[in-house]
């Protein structure tokens, strides 16, 4: 009898722990932090910003903001210094920061060589890759990754480093002629790595097996975003079609499958229509558990769509235990009951302690566009989730003043820094949250 009162009293003793958790994480409030504002209104204004921890040192932040913008910190996130990054490969937005086990930052962003945009013929001819050694205070030139002539063009690319070797992959998606009509011109999801800090990168290679039109719509293939196994697994999912599809290498990217696993459904598509957003989307994010929990290897994908309505964007995660063979049904990631929007959603896994963390913009407070920054923890395996508003007032977007199409999220070891754009007195701004959870 003793021994089963033991029992109970333990797991009497879990339960509370985990609630007592959760409540003191939803009783914290978190300072917002301003990393950097429109100067003036001939500026492009920052949006689409990525950010990411040094793991040898998690007081050393970089983060990078559209169109050409370089932001460093050294105190964890307390105090920015600000940029311009330059290459002789021209920077045109999408950026992309990640950094390796060596302390080294990598800042991926899209080609610009001729300094012509869309009416010049190398525009977008390739993803760059450009590398700081000192924490984000001065950059190399850049490397061209995945060049192919005109009329093809290099977008959206996503990276990731493998902490088993250090080597850095790269996936983003192909246009044969961007925005064309032509049932000709198709879209595609390619690859390429380096095994030397970025100076030399492989061949790219398709990894879609089914292609997309060329219109940038829920009929081309997007939203590459690759992830890193508990034993150097190489995973990444896309959506194209209504569907999210999913490809992996075993063998650091030297063979993938021969036909991609289909995860779930995406009803009504990866791009929707969010008011007050010139445009908005749910491509997914892919990430997998490396720690040493109990739910380590597990894989998960966090995406956004409109099942439940146009006027309903939700936030939605899925995972595979079994190495992306078979697949849960989509978890809710918001909480609420409202018919309102949450959009622009990225997710980040500690690799130290297994949580989750999944940062997206919600309106559920309000009955126009008013806009929160919410922050979703999951630390049972993205079974449950609490939500906790983490911008210390909303703000109001304008359908007039591009958005960008992604905020960004970098967890590691207890130390979670969200990175997202605002919009306020007719300036965008680019801001973090400086959030403990140990």
């Amino acid at each position: 009898m003793k021994k089963y009162l033991f029992i109970l009293f333990i797991i009497l003793i879990s339960c509370k722990t985990k609630q007592v958790t959760s409540s003191k994480f939803l009783e914290k409030s978190f300072e917002n932090i301003k990393i950097y504002e429109q100067q003036n209104a001939l500026e492009y204004g920052p949006c689409e910003p990525s950010i990411f921890i040094n793991p040898l040192n998690t007081s050393n932040l970089v983060a990078g903001s559209v169109m050409k913008n370089e932001h460093r910190s050294f105190d964890g996130g307390k105090t920015w210094k600000t940029n311009t990054l330059k290459s002789s490969l021209g920077v045109y937005g999408d950026p992309c920061i990640a950094a390796d086990f060596k302390g080294n930052f990598y800042y991926f962003h899209l080609a610009n060589p001729d300094g012509m945009a869309y009416s010049g013929k190398r525009f977008l001819e390739s993803m760059v890759v450009q590398k700081s050694v000192d924490g984000g205070k001065t950059w190399s030139d850049g490397t061209a990754i995945g060049k192919n002539d005109y009329p093809r063009q290099q977008d959206k690319e996503w990276a990731v480093v493998n902490p088993k070797n250090n080597e850095i992959y790269l996936t983003w998606t192909e246009f044969e002629k961007y925005g064309s009509k032509d049932k000709n011109h198709h879209s595609r999801i390619r690859f390429s790595k380096s095994t030397d800090d970025a100076k030399i990168w492989s061949k790219a290679i398709t990894l879609s097996e089914i292609e997309g039109d060329a219109l940038d719509d829920d009929l081309t293939v997007e939203g590459a975003v690759p992830a890193i196994g508990a034993k150097g697994e190489i995973y990444v999912s896309w959506s194209v079609n209504n569907k999210i599809y999913f490809d992996k290498s075993l063998d650091d990217g030297k063979t993938w499958l021969k036909n991609d696993i289909e995860v779930c459904n995406q009803p009504k598509g990866w791009t929707f229509d969010v008011d007050g957003v010139s445009r908005a989307n749910g491509m997914p994010i892919t990430c997998v558990d490396t720690s040493n929990s109990k739910y380590k290897g597990t894989i998960y994908i966090n995406f956004s769509d409109q099942r439940n309505g146009e006027d309903n964007t939700d936030i939605f995660l899925v995972k595979s235990t079994d190495d992306g063979k078979t697949w849960s049904h989509p978890v809710k990631v918001n909480i609420e009951n409202t018919k309102t929007h949450q959009f622009f959603t990225w997710m980040s896994v500690d690799a130290k302690t297994g949580y989750i963390y999944i940062v997206f913009y919600d309106r559920s407070k309000y009955t126009n566009n008013q806009t929160d920054v919410m922050l979703a923890v999951s630390k049972d395996g993205g079974e449950t989730f609490v939500n906790k508003t983490i911008s210390s007032s909303p703000f109001t977007p304008i359908k007039s003043v591009f958005f960008g199409d992604y905020n960004n999220i970098s967890a590691y070891d207890g130390i979670i820094r969200p990175i997202w754009t605002r919009y306020e007195n007719g300036k965008l701004s680019i801001w973090t949250c400086l959030i403990e959870d140990k």
